[in-house]
C-alpha cells in the first residue's frame, strides 16, 4: 500500500518516495522558548509524533530531528523583564517542554538542537551565502537578498510584490530591499552575542533551521513539517538560504498542520488567548487531547473549547471501556458453540481501511472511525452477553482478537491506551487456549500402549510399534525413545 502525503510544495497530493528508502530524515521546527507550552504547539507535536510512528509501522528507518530556538528577542525581553539571563530562560522552559511531552506521549526527537550550540555552523552558512551573492553585509548585519533567488515565494505560492505588500516586515535603513531578511543581527548592549565575520551578535530566526538541518539530516532532506504558519516567511526563507548555498532541493516534501484557534482566532501567545498543555492535561488525561487532534485532519483548522475536550472525553471512555470489559467478559460462563464469530472478519476489514485512510495524506479522522465502528460491534456483543448472562468460548476469542487489533494500532501508532492492559494477558489466553486444545486422555491408557509398544520393538514387530506410535501422535501424543526407557508428553 502506497503512502500519499500533501505536499504544500507542489500543492498536491503525491507519492510519498524517500530519497534514500528504507531511511526517512524529517525535521520540524520546535518551540520558542520563552513560556509554557500551548495546544497549538501540542496539536503540531502530537501530529508528526504519531506521522513518525506510523512510518516506522511501514518498515522505515526514521531519523527525526526538531530544534530548540533558546535565543531569541523573546527569551532576552522575557529574561530583562525577569532581571535574569536569556538561558536561564531557555533552561526553565526547555525543561517545562520535556515534561508536557512526556505528559501527552510524544517521543523525543532522535536530535533536538539548540541554536545557541550551532552558531559556528550558522556562520559558516551565512559566509558561504555571501561568498555565492546571495546575501550581503550593512552595518554589522548580515541580509538575504530576495532578489538574488528567482525561485522566492515558490513555497507561499506568491509573488515578492504580494509577499511585500501582505507580509509583517522588518524596517531597516540597513536593508537594499524590504523583503531581504536577516542572517546575523549585530548585538546590542545587554543582549548575548557571538564573536563573528561582521563582528558581534546573534543570528536571525531563519538561518538556524538552516544550519541545524544540513547538519544533522545533511543538505537535501526527505519532508520538513510545521505549523501552516510558518510557510511564510519562516520556510519559505529557509527554502531561499538551503538552496542558494548547495543548488540542491532543501526539502522533497513540505507538510503543515493546520493551526489551533479559539473561536476562530489563531490560538497564540502575543494574543493572550492560549491554552497550556499544563491546564488542558490538569483536567483531562492527556489520551483525551491526543484524540482531539486526531479526530481533525491534521491540515484542517481546529478550534479548541472544552466542550470539545468533554465530547471526546467520552468517546474516549467509551474507546478505554471497550478494551476493559473483557474482564467482565471474561469471568462470564463459558458455552460452547460452533462455527467462527463474525467478528474476526470485522477486525481485519477495519485493520485493512484503517491503513487505507492513514496511507492516504494520513487521514487520522477516517481512520478512528474505522476503530470506533469496531468498538460498536464489540458493545454488541457485551449487550448480548450480558443479558444472556454466559459467553460462549467462540465470543470471548473474537472479542480479544478485536482488543489486540485495537491496542496494537492506537497504542503503537496513535499512542493512546498506552497505559491500559486488558485483563486477560496473552500468555494466559494462549495457555488456555492449549488446554482446550489437549486430548481427553486416560494416562494408564497411553501407559499400556506404550508398554504394548515396547514389548513388539522387542520382537521385531516394527509395523506394529510404528502404528501405535503414529496414532498416538495423531492425538497430540508423541512418544520419545531413551536410553532409560519410552516417555511420553502432550505436544504444545
Amino acid at each position: 500500500m502506497g503512502l500519499k502525503i500533501y505536499n504544500t510544495l507542489s500543492g498536491k497530493l503525491e507519492e510519498f518516495v524517500p530519497i534514500n528508502p528504507p531511511e526517512v530524515r524529517i525535521y520540524t521546527c520546535g518551540v520558542t522558548v520563552y513560556d509554557d507550552s500551548h495546544v497549538g504547539h501540542g496539536r503540531s507535536l502530537i501530529v508528526f509524533d504519531v506521522f513518525r510512528r506510523y512510518l516506522q509501522h511501514l518498515g522505515y528507518r526514521v531519523k527525526f530531528v526538531r530544534n530548540f530556538t533558546d535565543v531569541d528577542d523573546k527569551i532576552i525581553n522575557r529574561a530583562k523583564s525577569e532581571c535574569t539571563d536569556f538561558m536561564t530562560i531557555s533552561n526553565r522552559y526547555i525543561a517545562s517542554y520535556y515534561r508536557d511531552m512526556e505528559a501527552i506521549g510524544v517521543k523525543p526527537a532522535d536530535v533536538e538542537p539548540r541554536v545557541t550550540e550551532h552558531i559556528q555552523e550558522i556562520i559558516e552558512v551565512i559566509s558561504k551565502l555571501i561568498e555565492k551573492g546571495y546575501a550581503y553585509e550593512s552595518g554589522g548585519d548580515v541580509y538575504f537578498s530576495v532578489s538574488a533567488f528567482p525561485e522566492y515565494g515558490k513555497l507561499s505560492k506568491r509573488n515578492p510584490e504580494e509577499l511585500e505588500a501582505g507580509a509583517r516586515i522588518e524596517p531597516s535603513e540597513k536593508k537594499r530591499n524590504p523583503l531581504d531578511f536577516a542572517l546575523w543581527k549585530s548585538a546590542k548592549a545587554g543582549e548575548p552575542a557571538w564573536d563573528s565575520p561582521w563582528g558581534p551578535g546573534r543570528p536571525g530566526w531563519h538561518t538556524e533551521c538552516v544550519a541545524m538541518v544540513f547538519k544533522h539530516l545533511g543538505e537535501s532532506i526527505d519532508i520538513h513539517a510545521g505549523g501552516l504558519d510558518l510557510v511564510f516567511p519562516h520556510h519559505e526563507n529557509e527554502i531561499a538560504q538551503a538552496e542558494a548555498c548547495t543548488g540542491k532541493p532543501f526539502a522533497r516534501y513540505w507538510m503543515h498542520n493546520g493551526l489551533v484557534t479559539v473561536s476562530g482566532q489563531k490560538m497564540s501567545k502575543s494574543l493572550g488567548n492560549y491554552i497550556t498543555l499544563k491546564e488542558v492535561y490538569s483536567k483531562y488525561h492527556p489520551d483525551v487531547l491526543r484524540l482531539l487532534v486526531l479526530f481533525t485532519h491534521y491540515r484542517s483548522p481546529l478550534d479548541f473549547s472544552w466542550e470539545k475536550m468533554e465530547e471526546t472525553k467520552k468517546a474516549y471512555e467509551r474507546l478505554r471501556n471497550a478494551i476493559l470489559d473483557l474482564e467482565l467478559l471474561e469471568s462470564l460462563p463459558k458455552v460452547e458453540a460452533s462455527g467462527t464469530h463474525p467478528l474476526y472478519e470485522k477486525v481485519k476489514e477495519t485493520e485493512e481501511k484503517f491503513f487505507e485512510e492513514l496511507s492516504e495524506d494520513f487521514n487520522t479522522p477516517a481512520s478512528l472511525a474505522h476503530i470506533y465502528n469496531l468498538v460498536s460491534e464489540l458493545n454488541k456483543l457485551k449487550k448480548v452477553a450480558f443479558e444472556r448472562k454466559a459467553i460462549t468460548v467462540q465470543e470471548l476469542s473474537a472479542y480479544q482478537y478485536a482488543v489486540d487489533s485495537i491496542l496494537k494500532h492506537v497504542k503503537g501508532i496513535f499512542g493512546i491506551l498506552e497505559d491500559v492492559k486488558p485483563e486477560c494477558p496473552k500468555d494466559k489466553r494462549v495457555k488456555e487456549e492449549i488446554e482446550e486444545k489437549k486430548p481427553m486422555v486416560d494416562e494408564k491408557l497411553i501407559n499400556l500402549l506404550v508398554d504394548v509398544r515396547e514389548k513388539a520393538r522387542k520382537a521385531k514387530q516394527y509395523e506394529l510399534a510404528d502404528y501405535i506410535r503414529d496414532e498416538l501422535k495423531k492425538l497430540d501424543i508423541v512418544l520419545e525413545d531413551t536410553p532409560a526407557g519410552t516417555k511420553w508428553k502432550l505436544q504444545r
